[in-house]
């Protein structure tokens, strides 16, 4: 059987390698020069930055997924726990180190809020009954209403608590705006604010203390890189610099991929790996599309964009931490302005990953990487990046002075790269710039994303954070995992176990 990956994201490797150790023909085919897609990389003048995430959690993941194809994880990366996981720091001068270790966790949160050490272990107790019985419901596809209304899911509902805001949530344990910040800034990355997201989204930030946060030598870019290699080595077929033109559509089903070079392959399933917004209307013609129409598709709820800054400087500031992040003076306004106004804000939240003081293959010696990312709206806000661009930059550099101690900044830079919410959508092929995907509201989870087994059309799968589970490298990875164990199952290659990964050959 023959299976036709349009994109070699971490979703597309992870179906393309799991499909192809059970024996099917895989061929991935990727319109860039080397794997990734925004797990990709920059490399230039002797300076290497991850282009999207820089977070590795649940590793056990990929450890799990390539224990099945028979590979150690470990004999192809190299990973580094970190502590601390970054440091917070905010409006008012304070600051927060956060650890997967409890005692110092509490010994942290009690310099800031004495009162507030103990919520600690409320938070882990709830948190640790929350994941353990919901991990399993993000392990499932959802194909339909039966599938939402199962008994095991509506059995966690008071667990959950569905109705209940995340900011609300952790008021139950905490008291210190700070510290509740501090657990609940992760829902930016889900497309939404901690006064709106569903309290179920506590297990982000629990994720974090439950299994800590590493580093992969040479950047996170490395797993796709590794990913790529397994694919090979099982016998997959990889097609880089070959670019997907259309996915052709026959009587309600998808038949073969059109390249560029006005090739036609056919193939019996097609998994779609590209950006879900961006790829509907690049690759399937609005006519052939009803429930995913371009008009349906403005009308959908989008996450934020970032503006990117990728620096290469020649010192290393040894001042930051690996992982840095800057909550805004007044964090709800700058909220506001990213996601009700369309606004860019005077006064933003960033983040800055200085990862040269625990990873000395990205740079020259002596020399530094400066991965800054600023939360902004995505292209439904009516900003003209082409014009803002230059200035915003600006003062990007400037708050990195003020509040990061870069007083000398722009003396040391000797490589520079912008990335804005308009490069996202030019030039990676990000919907709107959204770069975290459909928001997790619950009119967009489970059954209400779009279906890793596609509704539109038969034989075509869905992966990444456009689909069930959601935006994120660990629940991609699982999208990858589903629509491999569901193409397995279809053909009667494989039975999985419904809790895991394991596959046990069909006799």
């Amino acid at each position: 059987m023959k299976v036709g990956i349009v994109g070699a994201g971490p979703g597309g490797l992870v179906a393309g390698l799991l499909l192809a150790k059970e024996g099917f023909q895989v061929t991935i085919y990727e319109q860039k020069d080397r794997v990734g897609g925004r797990n990709s990389s920059i490399q230039a003048e002797g300076y290497k930055f991850d282009i999207g995430p820089t977070f590795l959690m649940m590793p056990s993941l990929l450890e799990e997924i390539f224990a099945e194809c028979g590979r150690d994880l470990h004999d192809y990366v190299d990973l580094e726990l970190l502590n601390p996981h970054y440091k917070l720091f905010f409006g008012d001068g304070s600051s927060l180190c956060t650890s997967n270790n409890i005692e110092e966790m509490k010994e942290s949160i009690s310099k800031l809020s004495p009162s507030d050490a103990e919520g600690f272990d409320s938070y882990v107790k709830d948190n640790n009954n929350k994941i353990s019985r919901t991990l399993p419901i993000f392990k499932r596809s959802y194909n339909n209403i039966f599938d939402l209304f199962a008994p095991e899911n509506l059995k966690i509902l008071p667990i959950i608590r569905p109705f209940t805001t995340l900011w609300d949530d952790l008021g139950n344990h905490f008291d210190d705006e700070r510290i509740k910040i501090a657990f609940t800034f992760q829902s930016k990355y889900l497309g939404m604010s901690p006064y709106t997201c569903p309290s179920f989204f506590s297990i982000l930030s629990f994720i974090e203390y439950k299994w800590g946060i590493y580093h992969v030598t040479g950047g996170i870019n490395e797993l796709s890189e590794a990913m790529a290699k397994l694919f090979l080595e099982l016998g997959g077929k990889l097609e880089l610099k070959s670019e997907v033109e259309e996915i052709k559509i026959n009587d309600k089903k998808a038949s073969e991929l059109k390249l560029t070079n006005d090739k036609y392959k056919k193939f019996d399933e097609i998994v779609l790996n590209a950006d879900f917004a961006y790829a509907m209307r690049k690759l399937i013609p609005n006519a052939k599309r009803r429930k995913y129409s371009d008009k349906n598709l403005d009308k959908k709820k989008y996450s934020c964009s970032t503006f990117m800054l990728y620096l290469g400087i020649d010192k290393i500031y040894d001042h930051l931490e690996h992982h840095n992040i800057f909550i805004a003076n007044d964090y709800e306004k700058n909220l506001k302005e990213i996601e009700d106004l369309g606004i860019l804000s005077e006064d933003p939240s960033f983040y800055i990953q200085n990862a040269a003081i625990t990873d000395s293959t990205l740079a020259p010696e002596g020399h530094s990487t400066l991965y800054i990312l600023v939360p902004t709206p995505n292209l439904k806000a009516d900003i003209d990046w082409k014009e803002n661009k230059e200035e915003f930059r600006d003062l990007i550099i400037a708050l990195l002075k003020q509040r990061a101690g870069l007083e000398d900044i722009e003396e040391h830079i000797k490589y520079e790269k912008i990335i804005t919410p308009l490069n996202w959508k030019e030039g990676l092929q990000v919907g709107y710039g959204a770069c975290f995907n459909l928001t997790h509201s619950l009119d967009q989870m489970l059954i209400f994303r779009p279906h890793n087994k596609f509704e539109e059309f038969s034989n075509m799968w869905l992966v990444g954070g456009g689909t069930h589970p959601g935006s994120g490298l660990p629940t991609i990875y699982e999208s990858g995992r589903i629509v491999a164990k569901e193409i397995a199952k279809k053909y009667n290659f494989a039975h999985y176990e419904q809790e895991g990964i394991n596959l046990e050959v069909s006799k």
